[in-house]
């Protein structure tokens, strides 16, 4: 029977009970992590948020009745207990926050009972993720999750302090937008008030904050929740929370300076770790032509290596047919890997065939400098070695190349790199490598909508002195965007927005849009900066990814209360589910039940 509080109150978490309280009386609450009943003395593993508090039960000193009611404690019973801070007089535990102390209990009250469990709740829990979603009210009380949750809020506190210190105002944006599709797929949300008329969930608050440095808040800052309606990965999820920006007057530098003092703020006050500044820069070209991607993975030294100068009167037909396409041929080294057993080098070649690959050529320098190579019996002794030399080959390395379009090759070899990575114990959570990657492409090709698509979105400010072949040749037109990576993992991004008319209009123009066109989607923004507009820019972070970064998680599931899983449903709640014929009604729906059932 479960007991009420009445007449008690909580004085400490459990690990706000120290050595320095010895002697003192305190009350504490939480639930039975563990219950170890040795006859005359019961041992009780006191849990909450904070960690771990050992209680004794002993009959001569807590009472009959106390002492009957903790033999009667099972794990996850809710409890308040009253009682004395006495130094441990068995072994200390080094472990625990709370190791050398324990409290002797004067009495007991059993506020609530539980069943057991479906699974423990311990540490590193080894249950299946799909159970453990399922119960995720359970989940949440095992200690490591609650510590990412609560890194997670110490993150947000300490952004919001951080960005009113240097002037930036918290306003909130509306959550029911106009759907804008450019970009991922929005989230729609039928009108009842409008029949047939929909609003979207937002992607980012982009536009809304653009507007409000039109409106003259000069600092904008605000912690939203976003909507994109993607397929998922492990860093990914249908609704996600950003840490988001915007300034006035301002350029390139002025963004990165105040994110840079902000992340040194956040990782020397949650993890008292020191960012030096400045944090190291990289164009997007650069990272790609040395690393394979615009997020690199700096905490290794696996570098790509262009050799198609080297290769390019080769008569090796995979070589020469991507060279003669306009692609390149490029090659990692694997240092130290060269006797990777064939079936090995094989499941890399799988590996990259799954980035757009038609395969992996490679050399395998022996400890003797002999080799063994799947494409040498196409080549000379002397372009084998000049291959061999132009990637620093030596006595035990393994040479991976690719050859294709510059996007296959920097895809595949890119993942390969951190694949290899991976495979030879090199990426340390320990370590955490910032950069910047500058000057994205403003624009991309899409082979599936025939036209250019804006990278990173359309009121992006190109780059002043590339603005000259933005009608001639836009592919070449650099953009002023920047995006803050950590060990591989873009963390935020943002850019310089567009506030002059002609330019704007010049973009849409690139993106396929007619002024009427661009009108209907953007009217509002557009006609705003007819009003005066300041130069403005602004960056947003995934606060999820961050957080799992610091909190050296593998999956942003981690540091999400309330995860989705990859088909973006609840285990524990079944959203989304089927709804009420009468709501459908009011909303003017009609489903298709013939499509449905088929």
């Amino acid at each position: 029977m479960a007991e009420s509080m009445q007449g008690l109150k909580r004085s400490h978490r459990c690990t706000e009970v120290t050595t320095a309280m010895v002697g003192e009386k305190v009350t504490v609450m939480g639930w039975v992590a563990k219950q170890r009943n040795k006859g005359g003395i019961v041992f009780v593993d006191l849990r909450d948020r904070s960690g771990i508090l050992q209680i004794i039960f002993e009959d001569t000193k807590s009472g009959t009745e106390c002492f009957e009611k903790a033999a009667k404690l099972r794990s996850e019973f809710v409890i308040a207990v009253e009682g004395t801070v006495e130094k441990r007089e068995g072994a200390v535990n080094p472990n625990l926050a709370t190791g050398e102390i324990e409290i002797i209990a004067t009495s007991l009250r059993i506020l609530s009972e539980a069943q057991t469990p479906p699974f423990p709740i311990e540490e590193n829990s080894k249950t299946k993720e799909e159970i453990r979603l399922k119960y995720r009210y359970l989940d949440l009380r095992r200690p490591d999750l609650q510590r990412n949750l609560i890194l997670k809020s110490q993150v947000a506190t300490i952004a919001r302090s951080f960005m009113a210190e240097q002037g930036f105002l918290e306003i909130e944006t509306p959550m029911l937008c106009k759907s804008t599709p450019e970009g991922a797929r929005d989230y729609l949300v039928p009108s009842r008030v409008h029949p047939g008329t929909f609003y979207a969930l937002p992607q980012s608050p982009q536009i809304f904050k653009q507007l409000l440095m039109c409106s003259g808040y000069d600092r904008y800052f605000q912690i939203a929740r976003c909507f994109r309606d993607e397929d998922l990965r492990a860093d990914r999820q249908p609704e996600f929370t950003q840490m988001d920006m915007e300034l006035s007057f301002v350029d390139v530098d002025d963004v990165i300076d105040v994110n840079e003092r902000l992340l040194q703020k956040i990782f020397k006050d949650v993890l008292d770790i020191d960012i030096e500044l400045p944090i190291q820069r990289m164009t997007w070209q650069e990272a790609m032509d040395r690393y394979g991607s615009d997020k690199p993975d700096l905490r290794f030294d696996i570098e790509l290596k262009d050799i198609t100068e080297v290769v390019k009167n080769s008569e090796f037909v995979v070589f020469k047919n991507a060279i003669e396409n306009g692609g390149t041929v490029r090659g990692i080294n694997a240092v130290g890997q060269g006797a990777m057993p064939r079936k090995k080098i094989d499941a890399l070649v799988e590996f990259a065939k799954t980035y757009g690959a038609k395969g992996l050529a490679y050399i395998a320098i022996n400890e003797d400098n002999t080799f063994k190579s799947s494409f040498a019996k196409f080549m000379t002794d002397e372009e084998m070695a000049a291959i061999i030399e132009a990637m620093d080959g030596k006595a035990g390395d393994l040479l991976l190349f690719a050859a294709d379009k510059n996007k296959v090759v920097w895809d595949t070899l890119g993942a390969l790199r951190c694949h290899l990575a991976d495979m030879m114990g090199l990426l340390d959570k320990n370590v955490f490598r910032f950069v910047w990657i500058t000057e994205f492409p403003l624009l991309e090709w899409s082979e599936e909508q025939n036209r250019f698509t804006a990278m990173h979105h359309p009121f992006t400010m190109p780059m002043e002195e590339d603005l000259q072949f933005i009608d001639t040749d836009p592919g070449k037109v650099r953009a002023k965007a920047y995006d803050i990576v950590l060990n591989g993992n873009e963390i935020g991004g943002g850019s310089v927005r567009i506030h002059q008319d002609d330019i704007q209009e010049k973009m849409f123009e690139c993106l396929g849009f007619t002024k009427e066109q661009a009108y209907e989607r953007f009217g509002f923004l557009l006609d705003a900066f007819k009003y005066g507009v300041p130069p403005h820019a602004g960056l947003a972070y995934g606060l999820d990814r961050l957080a799992m970064l610091m909190a050296k998680q593998d999956s942003i599931r981690d540091v999400i209360a309330f995860p989705k899983i990859k088909d973006a449903s609840c285990l524990m709640t079944n959203a989304p589910d089927v709804v009420d014929d009468v709501q459908l009604e009011e909303l003017c729906i009609k489903l298709d039940t013939k499509n449905e059932e088929e």
